[in-house]
């Protein structure tokens, strides 16, 4: 007796190999997105905002090293909140990176724009 398999999205009969859950890749990335649909939108959002970021940054730093204001990066949309690491110097100097842009809070809210050489 062989008992038939269902696919877990539309029901219909699998065929093939012993192993295959779904019957047809539609089936699989329907489930797949239903699955992670609410953390892929947190995430897509976050990731939206970063790529924002390292933009207001590459844009303003055109060579590995510029000077620029608090006032233009908000001006520019910039979110003090998101990035990706931060660098500590061996003097307790203190750089907040979007992937390979970062930038250096110093005095009179003006901000050292660097990239990280990679």
């Amino acid at each position: 007796m062989t008992s038939q398999r269902k696919c877990p999205e539309c029901d219909e009969e699998i065929r093939g190999r012993a192993d295959k859950r779904f019957c047809s890749d539609y089936c699989r990335n329907v489930a797949n997105n239903k699955l992670n649909r609410d953390s892929n939108a947190l995430m897509r959002n976050i990731n939206n905002r970063l790529r924002k970021n390292w933009r207001i940054l590459s844009e303003l730093n055109p060579k590995d090293k510029t000077k620029t204001t608090r006032n233009k990066l908000l001006a520019n949309g910039f979110d003090f909140t998101l990035f990706t690491s931060i660098y500590t110097t061996k003097k307790g100097t203190v750089y907040y990176f979007v992937y390979d842009q970062g930038y250096l809070p110093m005095d009179d809210d003006t901000f050292l724009i660097v990239k990280r050489e990679t």
